[in-house]
């Protein structure tokens, strides 16, 4: 039988974060949206404990408490787990959400390619202590979807690799560069010939000599995080700084090893996406309800009126978003590879939120298009999920490959 039900650790959990959302993020939301480069500090400091022991990107070990049982469920749900705690996240504000102190993408990176030692080493670090953060360094000035086009070059000098290049769009790039015990998993090339072969990736931590924040990025959406510009100059980090086996040709990990992040990360984006279309849901509900407009649900397709058809596409396709991200989530956290499942989850949420961000808007006319209210904004925080962590485009690609059995090289 398929059980589409939470447990209920997740709900209770849900009810938390959904209280915090609500009551902590909702009112400083506009704010920080305005005041795009200030760091809402003491809100962060208060959201550190709460983000280590309740969203987890498959960083590190667990601590094991009260009945075995209990803990092997935590840990068989921890995928799923993390999605509904991310709606929750970004019902309240996407961009404050992304600005949590939190190992993130890069940790994903770390969890997915890295070998035991440099888990522990780089992971643990985020279970106790001040806040910290980790960022994922891949796009460049000349490279963006194509992630095997990178010129960064990584040349390996005695015992340690030396780094030169650019990296745009870096998600909390400012904050793990800069901030104590912040890392960076920075994408270059050991040898350019190689082509995707000769991809790895590779651990900066904060305040490392030639890494340079050059730049903060002034964005439309998602302002409350920040984005940032990195330049890399003769960056030299040790020789086991690279995910997987310190010799590069005794390494298995490498362009795959590293793509496998996004089998975990992806659904986590999927989900974020759901947490800002069911904002705008809500929202357009709670102001017909204001309005003495009532959605006839019973009533036969063809007599309804076209915002009530309209208004049941929204829900309709933000279900159908959910219950594709819940099944690449669980999958996941069953051992199953997912990677078919977890670019469909983000393809169909990318385009969801989108469509229901800019379906509100004009369901509600000029106060929609006003900012007196939040609406506006989640229409503008809505497009990059459509964009970040593979585009729209990207993921179609990989469906269709997956689905048809073709290569990357026989479909591009």
């Amino acid at each position: 039988m398929i059980d589409f039900s939470l447990s209920p650790a997740i709900e209770k959990n849900r009810d938390m974060i959904h209280a915090v959302a609500d009551g902590t993020m909702r009112p400083i939301s506009r704010e920080y949206d305005e005041r795009e480069h200030e760091k809402p500090t003491e809100w962060l400091n208060m959201m550190w404990e709460a983000s280590k022991n309740l969203i987890s990107f498959g960083d590190g070990k667990k601590k094991a408490s009260g009945k075995a049982e209990a803990v092997e469920r935590h840990l068989s749900e921890r995928t799923v787990r993390s999605a509904v705690l991310i709606e929750e996240l970004s019902w309240g504000d996407v961009g404050l959400y992304l600005s949590i102190p939190h190992s993130a993408l890069g940790g994903a990176a770390v969890a997915a390619a890295g070998t035991p030692e440099q888990k522990e080493r780089f992971l643990s670090r985020f279970r106790d202590g001040e806040p910290k953060w980790g960022a994922m360094a891949i796009t460049e000035p000349g490279c963006g979807s194509d992630s095997a086009a990178l010129t960064t070059t990584a040349v390996q000098d005695g015992d340690q690799w030396v780094i030169n290049g650019t990296k745009i769009f870096c998600t909390s790039g400012l904050m793990a560069a800069e901030k104590s015990e912040g890392f960076v998993v920075v994408w270059a090339t050991v040898d350019k010939s190689a082509g995707r072969a000769g991809i790895k990736a590779f651990v900066v931590e904060h305040h490392t000599p030639g890494m340079t924040v050059a730049k903060v990025e002034d964005k439309m959406g998602i302002r409350a995080s920040d984005t940032a510009m990195l330049v890399f100059e003769d960056c030299r980090i040790p020789l086991d700084n690279v995910l997987g086996q310190a010799e590069v040709k005794q390494s298995t990990t490498g362009f795959k090893g590293v793509m496998a992040t996004f089998d975990a990360t992806r659904p986590l984006v999927a989900a974020s996406a759901l947490g800002v279309a069911r904002a705008a849901v809500d929202y357009v509900r709670e102001t017909f309800a204001a309005e003495g407009i009532t959605i006839r649900y019973v009533t036969p397709q063809t007599k309804l009126t076209t915002l009530e058809r309209d208004f049941m596409d929204m829900e309709a396709n933000l279900q159908a978003a959910r219950l594709l991200t819940w099944r690449a989530a669980w999958m996941l956290d069953q051992g199953i590879q997912n990677n078919l499942e977890a670019s469909m989850a983000k393809a169909k949420a990318g385009s969801m939120v989108t469509q229901v961000t800019q379906k509100a808007v004009e369901l509600l006319g000029p106060l929609g298009y006003s900012r007196k209210t939040l609406l506006e904004k989640w229409m503008r925080d809505a497009k990059i999920s459509d964009i970040y962590e593979g585009t729209q485009q990207i993921n179609l690609l990989i469906i269709a490959r997956r689905i048809l059995g073709y290569s990357s090289q026989e479909l591009n």
